[in-house]
């Protein structure tokens, strides 16, 4: 279906760069791994930062030894899965090089098979990365998982793909998504309605999620039987909640105390995931998250673990990628100089003080 052939060419002015050909044989295979008018291979070109040509049934290779030899490695395995029955959008593609360049003993046929769930509309749910199949199968095996990271990585939908798929093969009687109501520049007591209707709008993402992973009709019935709960953090206390797969969401957003609180609830037959970013908090200035509390307290506790994600697993449209980038690097200049400035006042009443 696919081969692959190399050949070096030296110029006496110019550093040594490789030309490689993939061909494959398959019209059809091969018009999926280039997409239309070869928007694929353009994606691929700038992920892997070589120059990829279309002729007939053989893709050409042009660029550095290092780059041509990783981005024939790339092409063969995306026609290996591609040729498996998987579909792939260019930013998936282009995802799956990334994957590969920072992972080189990583088989994708290896990710792509480790499905998930199968949602509403047949869409398989698998992992796209390394950091999620890790996430993935720390909620197989340990019953209290925390996943840390930015925006985009994953996090809440995967344990909800986890807690749909558990609920399911009957391992939990019921799931509980819960997330603190944290003003987030918006009062409560503005919003019309209820306590229930109030806080609904903080919950809202959970039931998108929810309504992604299976039939509107059968969750709606699900969470009116009880089976599938959505509520506010505040609305556990004093409870104890046995066989259930409980997600608590957005986690930065509480203290160590409510923190505490949720994580003693937890009962027999019962697994925890809890998700947040603890860099984006909205608690009042001088709060500690307790997400970061409990991540530092808890980690090496056996029985729990603590999975981080980084801006390089972000899986939303690329620039939401290049956006956390950017904060985190003007977050970080910002956090300089402040140090520095302590630093300089510190110097400073030191000089005075003398």
């Amino acid at each position: 279906m696919a081969s692959a052939s190399e050949s070096a060419a030296e110029d006496a002015d110019t550093e040594p760069s490789l030309t490689a050909n993939v061909e494959v044989t398959d019209a059809e295979l091969l018009l999926r791994l280039s997409g239309p008018n070869g928007v694929h291979l353009r994606a691929l070109e700038e992920a892997l930062e070589v120059t990829l040509g279309l002729r007939g049934h053989t893709i050409h290779l042009q660029g550095d030894r290092a780059s041509v030899d990783e981005a024939e490695r790339v092409l063969l395995e995306l026609v290996d899965v591609l040729g498996r029955g998987k579909k792939m959008s260019a930013v998936e593609m282009a995802r799956a090089a990334q994957t590969l360049k920072r992972y080189p003993e990583v088989r994708l046929r290896d990710l792509f098979d480790d499905v998930v769930l199968v949602a509403s509309q047949k869409k398989a749910i698998a992992p796209k990365g390394i950091a999620q199949q890790v996430y993935i199968q720390a909620m197989r095996d340990y019953d209290i998982v925390f996943g840390i990271g930015p925006a985009g990585t994953g996090k809440t939908y995967l344990a909800m793909a986890m807690a749909v798929r558990a609920l399911q093969s009957k391992l939990v009687k019921r799931i509980i998504l819960t997330r603190p109501a944290v003003e987030a520049g918006e009062k409560l007591g503005f919003l019309p309605g209820d306590l229930a209707e109030k806080v609904n709008p903080y919950l809202r993402p959970l039931y998108d999620a929810l309504h992604d992973m299976m039939d509107i009709d059968k969750a709606q019935a699900l969470l009116a039987r009880g089976t599938i709960e959505v509520a506010p953090l505040a609305f556990m206390r004093g409870r104890t909640l046995n066989d259930s797969f409980v997600i608590l969401d957005e986690a930065q957003n509480t203290t160590s105390d409510q923190m505490k609180m949720f994580l003693t609830r937890l009962g027999f037959e019962s697994k925890a995931v809890i998700t947040g970013d603890a860099t984006q908090t909205d608690l009042p200035e001088g709060r500690r998250s307790g997400l970061a509390d409990a991540a530092n307290l808890l980690g090496g506790i056996r029985g729990i673990r603590v999975c981080h994600f980084t801006d390089a697993d972000v899986v939303r449209h690329p620039l939401v990628q290049r956006i956390v980038r950017a904060y985190d690097g003007r977050d970080a200049r910002r956090m300089a100089e402040r140090l520095a400035e302590a630093e300089a006042q510190a110097e400073a009443n030191g000089g005075t003080e003398e």
